[in-house]
C-alpha cells in the first residue's frame, strides 16, 4: 500500500504582531487543509513554508529576502509562498525572486486556500500575480480563528490599513485603506480563541484606535469582551495616538480584565518634527494624556516609539526632543534610527541625517530608556502582581505581569505544588499571584509565589 504524503507547514513571521495574527489565521487553515504545523527550525522534510513579510524599515525587508532563500537551500522540494507589506511595495523584486513559488498580495493572505487551489492545478509553480486591493473601505470578515500551536497568549487583529500616510512611514501603501472587523465576527473569534485555552489575547491592527463598525469603537469593543465570562485578559496592542478623547483611559481603569499596559507611539518629542512626520498631535496633547494615564491607572506600564535621525532633526531638536522624553513618566522606548522607504515624502528630504550622527543620538535614548524602564519595576517593588506563566527554565517559571513586567519565580517551596520539572505545569497557563521582590534585569524582576 502506498504510504500517504505527510503534509508539513511552518512559517516565519516578520514585523508586527498584526502580521503574527494574520499567520495565524493562515495556520488555522492550513491544518484544516490537513498539514501538520511545525516550528521553522524544524528538522523535518517541509512541504509548505510561508514567508510573512514585513517592509517597515529596510532591515526588515532584508530579512524577508534573506528567509525565502535561506529556506530555499534548507527545502529545496517545498513550496515557498511570500506574501505581507513586501510583496506589495517591493513587487519588482518578488516577481524575479527564483526562490520562491507564489506570491500572495497583502490584502487577501488569509485567503490562501483559494491560491494553493490554483497552485496545485497549474502545471507548474509559476508566480501568481498580486490581486489589485479592495479598497471599498468596508468592514472585512475573517473566516477562521487564530492558531497558536506554540504560544499561551494569542492575537486576535480587529483592524486593517491606515491613510494617515505620514511622510516617513510605507505602512499605508502595503496594508491599504483602514477597515475595520465585523463587529460579530470579532466576537466569535475572541470566544473560540478562549474555548481553545488562550488566558491572555492581544488586540491587534495598523491603528486599532480608529475601529468603528457600524458606529461601535474600540471602547464599545472593550465593554462587550470583559463582559464575557471567563477568567481571561485583555492587551491593547501599539495604539496610535488618539486624543480627542480620553475614554481608553477610563475603560481600562474601571476593569481588571484589562492590562494596565499602553503602547503609545509618540515618533518625537518636539513639535516641530512632529509636524514634519505628518502626526496630527502635539507633545502637548501626548503629555496630558500619558499623566491622565498613569494617575488614574496605578502600577501602568506606558510604552512609546521614538524616531532618531529624521531629517532635520538638529542638535538643538535632539536635545528637545530627550528632554521631553525624560519628563515623561514613561516604562520603555523603542528606539529606532529613521529609515529611508521610497516612496514616501520623507525620502526626498534634503536634509537627511547622516546615520553617524543618528547612530550616537540612539545610544544617548537607549541610556535614557535603561533608567526609564527601571523606574517602573522600583515601584511595584513589594506588590503582588497577577502573572501569566509561559515557560520553565533552571528551575524558573516565567512569564509576564498584566503591566508588562517579565518575571521569573522560583517554583522549589511553592505553595501550589510539590517539586517536580513535571509538575511546574501546572503553573502554566493560569494567572498567579506572585509577590516582585528584585529587579534582575531591562523590565525584568524576580517574584515569589
Amino acid at each position: 500500500m502506498k504510504q500517504k504524503f505527510k503534509k508539513i507547514a511552518t512559517a516565519v513571521t516578520i514585523g508586527c504582531r498584526l502580521n503574527q495574527a494574520d499567520t495565524a489565521l493562515i495556520f488555522d487553515k492550513l491544518k484544516n487543509r490537513g498539514y501538520e504545523i511545525v516550528k521553522s527550525d524544524t528538522k523535518e522534510q517541509l512541504s509548505l513554508i510561508i514567508i510573512n513579510t514585513c517592509s517597515v524599515t529596510g532591515s526588515a525587508s532584508q530579512k524577508s529576502r534573506q528567509a525565502a532563500r535561506s529556506f530555499r537551500k534548507k527545502s529545496p522540494k517545498a513550496i515557498i509562498i511570500v506574501t505581507g507589506c513586501s510583496v506589495d511595495i517591493e513587487s519588482d523584486f518578488w516577481k524575479n525572486e527564483t526562490s520562491i513559488n507564489l506570491i500572495i498580495p497583502n490584502s487577501s493572505k488569509t485567503n490562501i486556500n483559494t491560491y494553493l487551489d490554483k497552485l496545485a492545478s497549474k502545471t507548474d509553480q509559476s508566480i501568481l500575480e498580486p490581486n489589485s486591493k479592495d479598497s471599498t473601505g468596508a468592514s472585512f470578515v475573517e473566516t477562521a480563528t487564530g492558531y497558536y500551536p506554540f504560544k499561551s497568549r494569542a492575537n486576535i487583529k480587529i483592524q486593517e490599513g491606515c491613510d494617515s500616510f505620514c511622510t516617513y512611514c510605507i505602512v499605508p501603501y502595503g496594508r491599504g485603506k483602514p477597515q475595520s472587523r465585523n463587529w460579530n465576527d470579532t466576537i466569535r473569534e475572541f470566544k473560540e480563541l478562549l474555548k481553545r485555552g488562550h488566558r491572555e489575547i492581544i488586540l491587534t491592527g495598523v491603528n486599532i484606535a480608529t475601529y468603528n463598525d457600524s458606529g461601535k469603537t474600540l471602547g464599545d469593543l472593550l465593554k462587550k469582551l470583559v463582559s464575557i465570562p471567563g477568567n481571561f485578559r485583555i492587551r491593547l496592542s501599539s495604539t496610535e495616538p488618539q486624543f480627542n478623547t480620553h475614554e481608553l483611559i477610563d475603560i481600562i481603569s474601571s476593569s481588571p480584565k484589562i492590562c494596565r499596559f499602553l503602547h503609545l507611539p509618540l515618533q518625537h518629542g518636539t513639535n516641530e518634527i512632529l509636524k514634519r512626520m505628518g502626526r496630527n498631535y502635539t507633545t502637548e496633547d501626548f503629555s496630558k494624556f500619558v499623566h491622565k494615564a498613569v494617575k488614574q491607572i496605578p502600577g501602568i506600564c506606558i510604552g512609546t516609539d521614538i524616531i532618531v535621525g529624521f531629517p532635520g532633526e538638529t542638535d538643538k531638536l535632539f536635545s528637545q526632543c530627550s528632554d521631553f522624553i525624560k519628563q515623561l513618566p514613561l516604562s520603555y522606548l523603542h528606539i529606532f534610527r529613521y529609515s529611508k522607504r521610497k516612496g514616501t515624502p520623507a525620502a526626498n528630504y534634503a536634509d537627511q541625517v547622516p546615520n553617524n550622527v543618528a547612530l550616537k543620538r540612539r545610544n544617548i535614548l537607549s541610556d535614557i530608556e535603561k533608567e526609564l524602564s527601571s523606574n517602573l519595576i522600583t515601584q511595584q517593588l513589594g506588590k503582588t502582581v497577577k502573572v501569566l506563566f509561559e515557560k520553565h527554565s533552571n528551575n524558573e517559571l516565567i512569564g509576564w505581569s498584566d503591566n508588562y513586567i517579565k518575571i521569573k519565580a522560583d517554583y522549589n517551596n511553592s505553595k501550589y505544588f510539590q517539586v517536580s520539572t513535571q509538575s511546574s505545569y501546572q503553573l502554566f497557563n493560569n494567572f498567579i499571584d506572585v509577590q516582585i521582590h528584585k529587579i534582575t534585569g531591562h523590565r525584568e524582576a524576580k517574584g515569589i509565589i
